[in-house]
């Protein structure tokens, strides 16, 4: 098992990971599949400052987590969203909480004092997850996406690291 950052030929892995999510309608607002040139300006924006890494396991890519700077402004330079997507057949096994782990020892590397996650208020697992790290709910958006007419809720949850 190696957690290490993406490169360009990862980016093929990354994209089927994500998109392998959006018929659940539990993890991310996109209601179509995207392509690898959809999200090329996405990877490229990721850099040694704000990465993505990938978790591989016998040379096999199953999971993958990004970090994102926050709002865009320099007073929240130190504030970052992450996530963390992993493949179906790899949920369920504990790689969540490594790559939890994993995050926020290397956000510190990064000078990141704060992270964040936006999380489907009716994605439980994953609330779940952030909860057993101390994350604490900072916020919720009520009903603020539509998809197949219906409505859903985001939950923001943060937690500090540099307490």
């Amino acid at each position: 098992m190696t957690i290490r950052k993406a490169t360009q030929n990862d980016l093929t892995d990354i994209v089927a990971i994500y998109n392998e999510t959006i018929p659940g309608r539990m993890v991310t607002a996109d209601t179509e599949e995207v392509s690898v040139a959809d999200r090329q300006v996405w990877f490229d924006s990721h850099t040694q400052k704000r990465p993505i890494f990938v978790f591989e396991q016998q040379g096999k890519v199953l999971a993958w987590l990004s970090y994102k700077s926050f709002y865009g402004r320099p007073a929240y330079d130190g504030t970052v969203e992450i996530s963390i997507y992993i493949t179906q057949q790899a949920q369920g096994q504990g790689l969540g909480k490594q790559l939890l782990t994993f995050s926020e020892q290397h956000a510190k590397t990064l000078d990141i004092k704060v992270l964040l996650a936006f999380i489907f208020s009716h994605n439980l697992p994953s609330i779940k997850l952030f909860n057993r790290f101390d994350y604490k709910v900072w916020g919720e958006l009520p009903d603020i996406a539509i998809m197949d007419d219906k409505a859903y809720s985001l939950t923001i949850l943060g937690k500090r690291l540099d307490r």
